[in-house]
């Protein structure tokens, strides 16, 4: 029996203050739609039009573990599975995967240029380790692509809104310097340089499979030396690349001292921009927070001050405040622009627990949704990040966190339906 809770989200009081916006009163189904015993998640956050509906809907895409009291053993699979929207969520076991972990999953994106049966998702050769990017078509019900390359070994780390292509970085380095974010045990070749010149970030043609590096970890390092002269001691690594939604520009974070090399006062974390063939670097952008978002317009969502913001990286600069500190307390948690732009949603913590702001972007009118428990899961390379991740109308989240049987399980809230 699936489980089905309709909530009615009603405000404790209205502010009328200048350029505040209302709370409004929506019915909000909130349903498990996966079950225990195994635990079944996404993992990344539903930005940059991430999601896990298919295009028309019919299927959702998530991992299945057996266990999530620990990171996987090298190479140990997860199981690719699809749930059946239109046969109560049926699940059905496509594949597997070898390289994933809990907080990014195996990077499920479903392929703009055929949204309805083919995703990608990331694996590693069993016997060497080596990580590449596969694409999967659900018509087939097999793998119609392997994405290999024999020098430095890539997987898929986001793909173009419009299609036709998809950034990649070496989960091999991220599993040393960033172990919540990389794989296990997976090979990495420029694992002897801190600043390998041929390392960093990819741009693959899906159709052809020809990889241009677009920005090296070298070049990378002489971009931020006079701000961050540790650098020098420091292995630098790619978190969170992200295109806009017109394809044109890539946002990303470059880092280091993650590890035992750093200290929190003397870690590396900048984030920059740069356009789709590796040029018009903007280094080193203000700090937006960890989990951006791209608006339309070639804008970026972020917090900045404690406020939740809309920030152009052209002018390096705020342009506009999104909802206020009651709607929106925690505005550097999980964000996530609906497809049509028409709503935010901002996964944060909320006394003690975790909640949904829904943002209508127009009005700054918002809508809570019920709390979520994520404990003990909170931090380290096992938590549940308050990720939400649209459906295709946008009109629902599909959200992480713990069922009241203690296994992490996904969650659909909506639809939004307004009063």
């Amino acid at each position: 029996m699936r489980s089905s809770v309709l909530i009615r989200i009603v405000c404790s009081a209205i502010v009328l203050q200048s350029g505040a916006a209302n709370c409004l009163a929506a019915n909000l189904t909130v349903r498990q739609v996966t079950q225990g015993p195994q635990h079944h998640f996404y993992g990344y956050i539903g930005h940059v039009g991430n999601t896990p509906w298919s295009g028309d809907g019919r299927y959702m895409v998530l991992l299945r573990t057996g266990f999530q009291d620990r990171m996987p053993e090298p190479g140990e699979p997860a199981d690719i599975v699809l749930l059946d929207t239109q046969d109560d969520y049926n699940v059905e076991k496509v594949g597997e995967t070898r390289a994933w972990n809990f907080q990014q999953g195996t990077m499920l994106y479903w392929n703009p240029e055929a949204p309805n049966t083919q995703f990608f998702f990331n694996d590693r050769d069993p016997d060497t380790h080596a990580v590449f990017c596969v694409l999967y078509d659900i018509a087939k019900r097999e793998r119609v692509r392997e994405y290999r390359f024999d020098d430095v070994h890539i997987g898929n780390s986001g793909v173009a809104q419009r299609g036709g292509s998809f950034l990649a970085i070496n989960y091999g380095r991220l599993g040393r310097l960033r172990p919540v974010t990389g794989y296990p045990g997976a090979l990495d070749t420029t694992a002897e340089e801190k600043h390998p010149a041929n390392d960093g970030i990819f741009k693959v043609d899906v159709t052809t499979g020809v990889r241009t590096l677009l920005v090296s970890y070298r070049r990378l390092a002489d971009e931020i030396r006079a701000i961050h002269p540790q650098v020098a001691d420091m292995g630098l690594f790619i978190n969170h690349s992200l295109w806009s939604r017109e394809n044109d520009q890539v946002l990303c974070y470059i880092r280091g001292g993650w590890d035992k090399s750093g200290t929190k006062k003397t870690r590396i974390d900048v984030p920059f921009t740069m356009d789709s063939a590796g040029n018009q670097l903007n280094i080193p952008l203000k700090h937006f927070g960890g989990h951006p978002e791209w608006a339309p317009g070639g804008f970026i969502i972020g917090a900045i001050d404690g406020r939740q913001v809309l920030f152009d990286p052209k002018t390096n600069d705020v342009t506009d405040t999104i909802g206020t500190l009651e709607s929106i307390p925690r505005p550097r948690d999980d964000i996530a622009l609906s497809p049509n732009g028409r709503w935010l949603a901002n996964g944060h913590r909320f006394e003690g627990r975790d909640r949904y702001t829904f943002i209508e972007m127009d009005t700054g009118d918002h809508i809570h949704s019920p709390l979520f428990d994520f404990e003990p899961y909170r931090s380290g390379t096992l938590r549940i990040d308050p990720a939400p991740c649209w459906n295709r109308d946008g009109t629902a989240i599909a959200v992480p966190a713990l069922a009241p049987d203690g296994t992490r399980q996904t969650f659909v809230i909506g639809p939004l339906s307004l009063n």
